[in-house]
């Protein structure tokens, strides 16, 4: 086998290390705003803890390839997080603006994972695969709860709009 599955594979590390990035760089200016709703800020710290042991992760199966992140790709999605979580701060609706694009975005890290896996065990690397298995299933878990409790979040959304609390966040 050549080295450009390994390659390839390192490659995608280094941009899931940069989404990783950015994913903090959207959560925790969402988690400063919100005031009506514990359970979201509740469910948001507790990813945030989850990625910062999922950049670990990635840094480990990193180094095992003698490799580095990209402190380029890492600043650029970082910047490029922050600039969306704005996005947002100026809609009605902005918390359930924020849901609906967490939902998108852990869809998105889910596909990042479940490709990452495949390079892994397509450069036949299985072992460094495992790291990535535990961070799909915190990816995985964070978009059932997205799924599970936006309705939920909707209408406490809509209830308290109806009886006149600023309920954007």
């Amino acid at each position: 086998m050549t080295h450009l599955p390994r390659a390839l594979f390192a490659t995608g590390l280094k941009n899931a290390h940069a989404m990783e990035n950015q994913a903090i760089s959207i959560m925790k200016p969402q988690l400063r705003r919100i005031e009506f709703y514990p359970e979201v800020t509740e469910k948001l710290e507790e990813h945030i803890r989850e990625t910062e042991g999922q950049i670990a992760r990635l840094e480990g199966v990193l180094k095992e390839l003698e490799e580095d992140h990209s402190t380029l790709k890492d600043a650029a999605l970082s910047f490029s997080g922050s600039v969306a979580a704005l996005g947002h701060i100026f809609a009605e609706d902005e918390i359930v603006k924020n849901a609906m694009a967490n939902f998108a975005f852990e869809n998105f890290e889910i596909a990042a994972y479940k490709s990452l896996i495949t390079l892994a065990e397509y450069a036949e690397l299985p072992a460094l695969a495992t790291p990535l298995r535990a961070n799909l299933e915190e990816e995985l878990a964070m978009a059932r709860w997205l799924e599970d409790n936006l309705p939920a979040l909707t209408t406490k959304f809509a209830a308290l709009q109806q009886h006149g609390a600023n309920a954007k966040v």
